[in-house]
């Protein structure tokens, strides 16, 4: 993946767009239901990047409440930009840190989690930073409803097998398991800026679906 730059005056803009960006997710966490004024499920993506998915996610599916959560500033202001000219009530963003998932949100907070093209961390020694290793499956585990769900999408096979063994390891049921997404594609199907990018390519996309254990 290449890397963003820096462009000067970008924090300041995101400080100054207001909702959809929760610029204090903490003092909201346990209360997100209050924030969109309503008790419907909430599905967040990580590492939302320009914000395609979860936009289109939140327009097809008013039933739900969507929350895109990005790092990368320069990345997040393009999503969030693209989100406020569709004036969507049930869709809000967090720049934040998945590892900090705990801090945003209350156990049982979250009906679905989704994990589209994530950082593969190709080196052994980086294997705890891979949003499917155990731990981050642990902290998934309690912020999702009983029986909530983790949606997962890459390009990488090596990543996908790891994946497939952590989720199986720690007790996750496992479903709708593809080894090539595009071979059948399903109607419904959302894609992202980089599985647009890699189908393209020609190359695989692999997907699984895991239910909390």
């Amino acid at each position: 993946m290449s890397r963003v730059r820096r462009k000067p005056g970008t924090k300041e803009a995101l400080l100054a767009i207001g909702r959809p960006l929760v610029l204090e997710p903490e003092k909201i966490k346990g209360k997100w239901k209050d924030y969109f004024q309503n008790d419907r499920p909430i599905h967040i993506e990580l590492g939302t990047g320009k914000g395609t998915f979860i936009s289109t996610m939140a327009q097809q599916c008013p039933q739900s409440n969507y929350i895109g959560l990005e790092l990368k500033e320069e990345i997040l202001l393009t999503a969030i930009r693209k989100a406020l000219g569709l004036n969507l009530p049930n869709l809000a963003f967090i720049w934040g840190d998945a590892k900090n998932l705990t801090d945003y949100f209350m156990p049982g907070e979250l009906e679905r989690i989704y994990i589209n093209f994530c950082d593969p961390w190709p080196k052994t020694r980086h294997a705890k930073r891979r949003l499917t290793h155990a731990n981050f499956l642990n902290i998934y585990n309690r912020l999702l409803i009983k029986g909530g769900e983790v949606h997962f999408k890459t390009d990488n096979q090596n990543l996908f097998e790891f994946s497939l063994n952590q989720f199986c390891e720690q007790g996750w049921q496992l479903k709708n398991i593809t080894l090539d997404l595009y071979r059948k594609l399903p109607e419904n199907n959302v894609a992202t800026e980089y599985e647009q990018k890699f189908v393209e390519q020609g190359l695989k996309i692999y997907r699984l679906e895991a239910k909390t254990k």
